[in-house]
């Protein structure tokens, strides 16, 4: 099994942001890290019961699917809704909205999110018989995290391709297949484009966000995007507010959008997402 490191010294001054999330998310599983066997996987694979998967749900042809984001803060724009915001609610607009996918995000330290939002939305989905499928958007180091996912319905996980090594995400991977959810590979430059499509992806997620220092440029989806081979979805990730966004979005190749504060913060989430969809 793969080893987490347990070091104290992850909040180094010299690390970028990422590494430092990614460090501080290393030490605080190791903590809780113990063996994922296929057997629980596959039970928890068996388990899978709402909605559509989150590839079926991307792959329509006929109009720009809208991933929204379920999102009370972040390093780069600070608090983005009240930390008391009922994740519920927030997915309601959303599945009003007519959102393709969900994205719920779990990290608490940075992000404001908490693994109970997770199961708490797809239980109200499948009270209401609604197949919006979820994304646990975390910093997926260790099958275990996966497991998780798929115990409270997530329908994918988010590999983060600069922050791992090769085995990590293999393992990653090879978890995520045994319990039946898809993977959305996330990568921000070329050399991450050839290193995901060594894991044979169907679904790639440009995030337009540069982790390492949270600067946001459109213009690195419309570099990335047309390198996707045309038999993978491709989405673009963050920087995402308006329907001109989406439109540059849509020009250079992506099948979806990946949106977070800006439907966060929307008066009318239902309208944004209909122009994001037409565009």
């Amino acid at each position: 099994r793969l080893e987490l490191s347990t070091s104290h010294g992850y909040r180094a001054k010299h690390m970028d942001k990422l590494s430092e999330i990614m460090a501080a998310k290393r030490h605080a599983l190791s903590k809780q890290i113990r063996p994922v066997r296929d057997q629980e996987l596959e039970r928890l694979g068996r388990m899978q019961t709402q909605g559509s998967s989150f590839l079926e749900a991307l792959a329509r042809k006929d109009r720009l699917s809208v991933i929204a984001e379920i999102k009370r803060k972040s390093p780069s724009a600070g608090e983005i809704a009240a930390a008391t915001l009922d994740a519920v609610d927030q997915a309601r607009e959303y599945v009003n909205a007519e959102v393709d996918c969900m994205s719920i995000l779990t990290d608490t330290d940075y992000f404001g999110g908490k693994l109970q939002d997770l199961w708490d939305i797809v239980e109200f989905l499948e009270v209401h018989k609604r197949k919006t499928p979820c994304l646990r958007k975390d910093f997926m180091v260790h099958p275990i995290q996966v497991a998780e996912a798929a115990e409270a319905g997530a329908r994918c996980i988010l590999i983060i391709v600069r922050a791992l090594e090769d085995d990590e995400i293999k393992a990653l991977r090879d978890a995520a297949e045994i319990a039946g959810l898809d993977i959305l590979y996330e990568i921000h430059e070329e050399c991450e484009l050839e290193k995901a499509l060594r894991f044979d992806p169907k679904i790639v997620g440009v995030n337009n966000r540069d982790l390492k220092r949270f600067k946001t440029d459109l213009s690195v989806s419309e570099l990335l995007i047309p390198q996707i081979p045309d038999d993978i979805i491709k989405v673009s990730e963050s920087g995402i507010f308006d329907l001109e966004d989406a439109e540059r979005a849509s020009a250079c190749g992506a099948n979806a959008i990946l949106v977070g504060e800006a439907l966060m913060r929307a008066e009318d989430p239902e309208k944004l997402v209909d122009a994001f969809h037409n565009a």
